[in-house]
């Protein structure tokens, strides 16, 4: 992709995902992410009905008259996207692949973040960590954000998610708003999950497309795993064979979902032959109804 082509998908993402923050998700982010907590603004004097358990003692005995202390919500956060860039997430059955509806969603959290002053961080990993972008604030991060997922080649072929938590953990001391995007096609991570899920507010974004999880009856035909290379040829007229597979992926689901309540971490499931705008805001308005 040139330079020329690239600009022109980074603004066609933002012109989309600005709308749809602007006309879907006003309000909705504010709304669920609410600050770290309180902190200390002023103090002023005491007026009727304030709360007892807010007076300055100190000053009011200086000026021999109650004041109370004045507190405001530490509203800026810090909103990191890990987004899985294995080979699988070039994959799709219907308009998009996985990794392309990946860097949509990327956008619209992005700018919802902005919205609020919020900073927004990046890490893309595949076995690896392969790029990390620091949080910072306003349009101009947001946009090189965008243009890292769609440009970016990734070294790695297949898929690391406890080393990805590991290093997110490492590098952010605070609490932190993660999403974590991917297929989750992976094992191996559920405790380090458990552990970074008790610091930090952890969301799983899950990308699937039915063709992963359900054959249709073509005959033989020559698989290729796309992160290991692996290929296998498999008789998709067997209906055995087909049931196993559909078997195979639920059982897959309902240990991730166990895993996730374990953990206490919010799964936002994502079909990429559906819009993602539903389960999003579903999500979104849970969450606050939750709060």
């Amino acid at each position: 992709m040139d330079t020329r082509e690239l600009l022109k998908k980074v603004r066609q993402i933002e012109i989309k995902t600005r709308g749809l923050v602007n006309q879907v998700f006003s309000g909705e982010y504010h709304s669920v992410f609410k600050g770290r907590g309180m902190e200390f603004s002023e103090v002023r004097e005491y007026q009727f009905g304030d709360d007892i358990r807010m007076i300055d003692w100190n000053v009011s005995a200086r000026f021999n008259h109650p004041f109370v202390k004045v507190f405001e919500e530490e509203r800026e956060l810090t909103v990191m996207l890990l987004v899985d860039f294995s080979r699988s997430g070039q994959f799709g059955s219907a308009l998009h692949f996985k990794n392309e509806i990946a860097a949509e969603i990327c956008a619209v959290l992005s700018f919802s973040a902005i919205k609020n002053n919020d900073k927004v961080g990046l890490i893309m990993f595949t076995d690896r960590i392969e790029k990390f972008v620091p949080p910072k604030k306003g349009r101009a991060h947001i946009l090189r954000i965008i243009r890292e997922l769609i440009s970016f080649e990734a070294e790695g072929t297949g898929t690391d998610i406890k080393q990805a938590l590991e290093y997110f953990n490492h590098v952010n001391k605070k609490r932190t708003i993660a999403f974590l995007i991917s297929d989750f096609i992976d094992d191996g991570y559920d405790q380090v999950l458990r552990l970074v899920s008790r610091k930090h507010d952890v969301i799983a974004i899950e990308l699937s497309d039915p063709r992963e999880e359900e054959m249709p009856n073509v005959g033989l035909i020559k698989f290729r795993d796309a992160e290991t290379n692996r290929e296998r040829w498999i008789d998709t007229g067997d209906a055995a064979v087909r049931k196993r597979l559909v078997q195979y992926w639920s059982e897959r689901r309902a240990q991730r979902k166990a895993m996730f309540l374990r953990s206490r971490v919010d799964a936002i499931p994502v079909r990429i032959d559906r819009p993602y705008i539903k389960p999003i805001v579903d999500f979104f308005k849970l969450r606050e109804a939750r709060w």
